[in-house]
């Protein structure tokens, strides 16, 4: 047996765990009826897609985590797939509430639909229909996956002569279960947030099997009370020895009374991989609603209270044996604060209570949890101590619980009207969110936005190295390493060399017939200043040979001061040790995504830009666009925020202005001459309207160093033209060109590049 002081020897390994988490949603409408529209066809194949799947229905959305080392990764992962999926789902939204909202006919309901070898999964749904109701069955949660470390299992292995490893986590999985099962009627009261359903819904009796109203007075979690999800009966189950507790699940199929092992609906469920050969290898807790005040659906607070639950009941002393009497207990417990826990002074009944209210025996319950968590030094960490502190304030202060804000606000505004409204309000933020990967807002926002659109795929997604966007994907046997969002292996090493290099790029386009601007190479400033004279008077461009994102460029249209000349000069040689100096090639410059010899987006970029009021200066209206949200640095926001340095100082003397200038009313002032987004410029898609010769030019382009992903920089006239021999020029090519501007483009269309470089890679 593994003792309170055997856990002491390894409480520096108690709390490291790993997390996981399933969330149902209803699609609906806009009026906040229930979609039924098949599963959508973007997430692929239920059974492949290891994130986004359908639970009961084709309308039911199941978005499922990875194991992730922390609640926080954990969370913010759903909260991305909670996001994806809403802005998959075209008009339709997700529920925010576990009660569904106005249901059509049972027969209307349609239940998903699984092909071929996965056939039984839907006969299983169609078996238990019958039993439970499809209504009934529509009612969603969260469910909270925590396993043990094998870290602790080693090192308890150790400390008890070899016990073998998986005796330790039958031991250890059990006593948890145990604990979690007796006081989860503390979680619900604290934490549970179905407190009135949709006055028509209906369940069908589990006991009578005629259609009753899903309703109780002062309810705070209808969803797991006596009319929620649940089994006919509350089976008696062994929580001492796994081969009993199977047996007792054994013995139920035989008799009838489950269709098969999954259908035993227990509030904690014990999970066994093939691995662990028959021992539990994580929990799974199912108690917990969604949260419809969090626009992801999930209640934070409520996780990590579960998990202070799930660490106390590891490592308190067990007093009393949990026998038949302290299991109907437990579910009498549940099943009374369920429907009657907003009761002001509410108490149990005196057979399986002391007589105080039940506030007061949950504020004696957290001191004591308190307690023993303090003795074993997980109340060290500021989270939890936090998490502690508030579930005391809870028990003190139960009027501000969210049954009793969410039931408030129901009375008031109507349960359709209330919900309907979150869910629209949540729709939006998703939008708004479009481009984050939650909780990765450090990397690039193309590596971000390549992510979610492998998780919307089921493609796995592994982070290599997040300082360096370097990731890996990966579905069945198939594997792809990716840097930066298109820096991939489906292009050699020489092609990319050869596009970083822009004196090979314009050798190689020169050779295969593609304009480019004429110019020169040079490895000193010394001997470039002295080709001032040979440029003088020209319109130039001098720019560093190997650098990306227009960084160290300098244009300089009438080029008569060699002060300035030497000026972009010093600039382009702080980038490189040679720099190029090209003719001006006039018109508007175009970013041309290619992708496997197709043009797939076209983007035209402003360069950073201010629009003068006649009472603000250069410097102050470039802060006060800078604050537009969309904006930010490192390139983790559709746009860059503007800068104010040498680049644009130098070019705002070339105009006539400096930063402390007052520009006229409505003039439009220009910061830069190149029009780079990462240095500040707007992105304005341009894809069906540029004539399809210079699509032709972009795609020879990049076939001409071999490329199959790049970015192709072209100066245009006139788009409206046929392209000739002096109407354009490709400037540039890109070997890592952003995604992240034509997917979200200041002004067009999201030309969705993040899923097409997947389909690319072979996903």
């Amino acid at each position: 047996m593994i003792t309170q002081s055997t856990l002491k020897k390894v409480s520096h390994l108690v709390a490291k765990c790993e997390f996981g988490l399933e969330k149902e949603n209803l699609r609906v409408d806009k009026d906040g009826k229930l979609a039924l529209t098949p599963h959508p066809s973007i997430f692929g194949d239920k059974v492949e897609n290891q994130y986004i799947t359908t639970d009961f229905s084709e309308s039911q959305i199941e978005m499922i985590t990875p194991p992730l080392p922390s609640i926080e990764q954990m969370y913010n992962f759903i909260h991305t797939l909670h996001d994806v999926v809403s802005n998959e789902i075209g008009d339709e939204m997700l529920w925010t509430q576990s009660l569904p909202p106005i249901l059509p006919t049972e027969e209307q309901i349609p239940i998903a639909i699984y092909q071929d070898n996965s056939k039984e999964l839907t006969d299983y749904r169609e078996t238990i229909s019958k039993v439970y109701g499809k209504h009934r069955q529509l009612i969603c949660g969260v469910h909270f996956n925590i396993s043990l470390s094998d870290e602790l299992f080693s090192a308890l292995q150790k400390e008890l002569n070899n016990t073998p490893i998986g005796n330790l986590k039958e031991e250890l999985y059990l006593k948890i279960t145990r604990g979690l099962m007796r006081y989860r009627w503390i979680m619900i009261w604290m934490f549970g947030e179905t407190p009135m359903a949709e006055p028509n819904f209906k369940v069908r009796s589990l006991t009578t099997n005629k259609e009753q109203f899903m309703y109780c007075k002062e309810g705070i979690a209808l969803r797991v009370g006596q009319f929620g999800y649940r089994n006919r009966n509350n089976y008696i189950m062994d929580f001492y020895s796994i081969m009993e507790y199977q047996n007792i699940i054994d013995k139920l199929v035989i008799e009838g009374e489950l269709s098969n092992a999954k259908e035993l609906y227990l509030p904690i469920r014990m999970k066994f991989l093939e691995k662990d050969q028959g021992k539990p290898s994580y929990l799974e807790v199912r108690f917990l609603d969604l949260d419809p005040l969090s626009p992801a659906g999930v209640d934070k607070d409520a996780l990590y209270a579960t998990y202070m639950l799930f660490l106390y009941s590891l490592l308190c002393e067990e007093d009393v044996e949990f026998n038949e009497k302290e299991q109907s207990d437990a579910t009498l417990r549940q099943d009374l604060v369920s429907c009657y826990g907003r009761r002001s002074k509410a108490s149990f009944p005196a057979e399986i209570a002391s007589g105080a209210t039940i506030a007061e025996e949950v504020s004696t319950f957290v001191k004591k949890m308190k307690s023993v968590l303090n003795d074993f030094g997980i109340t060290q960490d500021p989270i939890y101590a936090k998490i502690l502190d508030k579930m005391e304030q809870i028990a003190s202060e139960p009027s501000k619980r969210k049954s009793v804000i969410l039931a408030e606000k129901c009375k008031e505004f109507g349960f359709i009207e209330y919900y309907l409204n979150l869910t629209k309000e949540y729709k939006k933020e998703s939008k708004l969110n479009g481009y984050r990967f939650w909780g990765r807002e450090n990397m690039e926002m193309s590596t971000q936005l390549l992510m979610r659109a492998a998780v919307c795929k089921g493609v796995g997604v592994e982070i290599l190295d997040p300082s360096e966007n370097f990731i890996r994907l990966s579905k069945g046997d198939h594997k792809e390493l990716v840097i930066q969002a298109t820096k991939t292996a489906i292009d050699n090493y020489a092609t990319v060399l050869a596009m970083e290099n822009k004196v090979v790029t314009k050798k190689l386009l020169f050779e295969n017939g593609i304009i480019v601007p004429a110019g020169g190479e040079y490895f000193t400033k010394v001997v470039a200043l002295e080709t001032f004279s040979h440029y003088q008077n020209k319109a130039i461009v001098i720019k560093p040979k190997s650098t990306n994102f227009g960084i160290g460029i300098t244009i300089l249209k009438e080029n008569q001061d060699i002060a300035n000349f030497e000026k972009a000069l010093d600039i382009a040689f702080e980038h490189d040790n040679c720099v190029l100096i090209e003719e001006f090639i006039e018109g508007r410059e175009f970013r041309i995504f290619v992708i496997d010899n197709e043009v797939v987006a076209i983007l035209h970029r402003v360069p950073a830009n201010i629009v003068g009021d006649g009472i603000h200066t250069v410097s102050e209206l470039v802060g006060k666009k800078n604050k537009d949200p969309r904006r930010g640095t490192g390139y983790h926001t559709p746009l860059e925020k503007i800068s104010l340095g040498r680049e644009e100082s130098l070019f705002l003397e070339l105009q006539g202005f400096s930063f402390e200038t007052v520009v006229d009313n409505g003039k439009i002032l220009y910061l830069r001459e190149n029009s780079n987004i990462s240095t500040g410029g707007d992105s304005i898609d341009f894809t069906d309207d540029i004539d399809v010769t210079y699509k032709a030019i972009a795609v020879k382009a990049a076939k001409a160093v071999g490329a199959r992903i790049t970015g192709v920089d072209m100066m245009i006239q006139n788009i409206g033209d046929t392209a000739t021999n002096i109407n354009h020029a490709i400037i540039e090519l890109n070997f890592n060109p952003a995604i992240h501007i034509h997917c979200f483009p200041y002004q067009g269309e999201n030309r969705r590049l993040n899923f097409k470089i997947l389909d690319a890679l072979g996903f």
